[in-house]
């Protein structure tokens, strides 16, 4: 026989399933009513994918910190863009030699003393997550740096997996702002990193679906909410 506690709670959970909106059993899927994303490009083409959104905000956010000589990995988009007259040398860093644009060859997974304290700035985006040693990577970073140097780093949280890199070099992690903040706080000290957390589930859901940024209301992706982390953003400086 059921106490009254127990009555109490069926009933509170019949008023909340009979008021949901929608109403449960009638959600509409719309569009998204589907076993394959709008587009696996991640929504290169359909516009700016949504994690690209938040990097950009983030590296013009910083742009004072890319001066001197930067290292940036992959290719040199946002020294350029965002470095201008400030940046001294563009180095561009890649793991093995085939990239063209690529002026340093050097693994993050492994020690290159040739590297310590050469770089005013370090802009490593979408990137840790393909290094299975990634603390040592942070490391690395560290190392690399001049005192007072800064390093911009995103990390995904939420994402699908990479493809060509799971294919080449291999598609790790995903990150937590906790995992992150703890990873850079080891290395550079907890007051030297700032840590952001990024994107909501409408972001989430549309980001891995491949939906473009461009259609969103811009002030919906700005919304944070942080039980959905789609992307972290690290700035962090090595003490002099």
């Amino acid at each position: 026989m059921k106490t009254a506690r127990a009555w109490y709670r069926s009933g509170r959970q019949w008023v909340i399933r009979a008021t949901r909106k929608p109403r449960i059993g009638r959600v509409r899927f719309g569009d998204l009513d589907r076993l394959t994303p709008v587009s696996r490009d991640w929504g290169f083409d359909r516009g700016t994918p949504i994690d690209r959104f938040y990097i950009d905000r983030f590296i013009s956010a910083h742009a004072e910190d890319i001066r001197g000589r930067v290292l940036e990995v992959a290719g040199s988009e946002y020294t350029r863009r965002f470095g201008g007259e400030r940046v001294g040398r563009s180095d561009v860093l890649h793991p093995v030699p085939g990239n063209p644009r690529a002026t340093v060859i050097a693994d993050l997974e492994r020690r290159e003393p040739a590297l310590e304290e050469q770089f005013d700035a370090i802009i490593c985006t979408q990137t840790l997550q393909l290094v299975f040693e990634v603390r040592h990577a942070v490391s690395q970073l560290y190392r690399w740096l001049k005192p007072g140097g800064v390093v911009l780093v995103s990390v995904p949280g939420i994402s699908q997996i990479s493809r060509e890199d799971m294919q080449s070099t291999g598609d790790y992690w995903r990150f937590t702002g906790a995992s992150v903040k703890r990873m850079f706080a080891a290395e550079f000290g907890e007051d030297a990193v700032d840590v952001d957390v990024l994107g909501n589930v409408l972001a989430a859901v549309g980001f891995l679906h491949g939906i473009a940024a461009e259609e969103f209301d811009e002030s919906a992706l700005l919304e944070a909410d942080p039980q959905f982390q789609l992307l972290m953003t690290v700035r962090a400086v090595r003490r002099g």
